[in-house]
């Protein structure tokens, strides 16, 4: 549409702009050829042809910006599209280590016999909640929640909830 419009104002000048020449060829004629109506004649068709050359230049340069701006969104959707790809297999890798993980921590309180409710219990604690934010989570009461911690702790062998976590921790990043 713009390149359409560009087109026709070019050749509307051009159209202009030899009606131009073609009255000063006619004038040049029939005058004494040092007129100022020539003059001025002559300035105008030099203008006009100044102005054609400069819309075309324009033209020509939009086109060209516009073509850079085409290729650099198709280069950013392809690049979109790639981190999207990225993010979801890392998305995927990340559930199934968190799954795997997730399987470990369960095997070693099986090791150490723990209860379905210390299971639950260790796994708040392991999440950073408090006693009393465990307890509202079970629906129990604090005091439940902190003996069934030290039932938890001395089935482990470890000495509080930082050493349970640091000891799942460590075996993470091993």
């Amino acid at each position: 549409m713009r390149h359409t419009r560009e087109i026709f104002f070019v050749i509307l000048l051009l159209v202009i702009t030899l009606l131009n020449i073609y009255d000063f060829y006619n004038d040049y004629q029939e005058s004494d050829h040092s007129s100022l109506h020539l003059w001025v004649e002559a300035m105008i068709i030099v203008s006009s042809l100044a102005g054609i050359s400069f819309l075309i230049h324009e033209s020509r340069q939009r086109r060209q910006e516009a073509e850079n701006l085409r290729l650099q969104l198709s280069s950013t959707r392809t690049d979109l599209s790639n981190t999207r790809k990225n993010l979801s297999e890392l998305n995927d890798k990340l559930s199934q280590a968190s799954q795997q993980y997730s399987e470990v921590i369960q095997e070693q309180m099986s090791a150490w016999d723990f209860t379905p409710s210390e299971k639950a219990v260790a796994l708040l604690l392991l999440k950073g909640l408090s006693f009393d934010e465990v307890a509202a989570v079970r629906e129990t009461k604090e005091k439940t929640v902190r003996q069934q911690a030290s039932t938890i702790y001395r089935k482990s062998g470890l000495n509080g909830r930082h050493e349970l976590a640091a000891w799942f921790f460590e075996d993470f990043l091993n």
